[in-house]
């Protein structure tokens, strides 16, 4: 499979939610979720501070608790305007050795978690062809005076 190397490049709110901007070499797309989801993309990639745990706090520390942590993310899919994805995660334990496990997940979810844990995001191939290019629209926002805060690229191979 065809996989090409993506990244967060912003998420703005939505009047239903939030919309993810998603970079790669060729263009820049946009997964749209709820307020909930892209708030949470927002703060991992922020490094905010929270008073207490949000859901994916709580997965990132189940998952280190068990030796294991998300390795990358694939948006894999894009069918009927719903976007698919897998979480790879790696695992390495005393009971069962190194393991390698690909979960189906919401982009959503997956991109969070990536964000959390600095791993890579991929998308495919056949996602990349099926989506339109958003670049111009993010920069006729910034032209128009709308707050566009980008992060600084991919992150870093952990």
């Amino acid at each position: 499979m065809d996989i090409l190397p993506a990244h967060v490049k912003t998420v703005l709110p939505t009047s239903g939610g939030a919309a993810v901007f998603l970079e790669t070499e060729e263009k820049v797309f946009v997964i749209y979720m709820d307020h909930a989801m892209g708030a949470a993309i927002t703060m991992q990639m922020r490094d905010v501070p929270k008073e207490r745990p949000l859901t994916h706090d709580l997965i990132g520390s189940l998952l280190e608790g068990f030796g294991a942590r998300a390795s990358r993310v694939i948006v894999n899919e894009f069918r009927e305007d719903i976007f698919f994805a897998r979480l790879i995660l790696e695992a390495e334990n005393e009971l069962l050795g190194h393991q390698i496990i690909e979960l189906d997940a919401r982009p959503s979810d997956a991109i969070t978690i990536a964000t959390q844990q600095s791993a890579p995001l991929f998308v495919t191939r056949q996602v990349l062809d099926a989506v339109e290019d958003m670049t111009h629209i993010l920069e006729e926002m910034k032209n128009r005076g709308f707050q566009v805060d980008e992060d600084a690229g991919p992150p870093d191979a952990p």
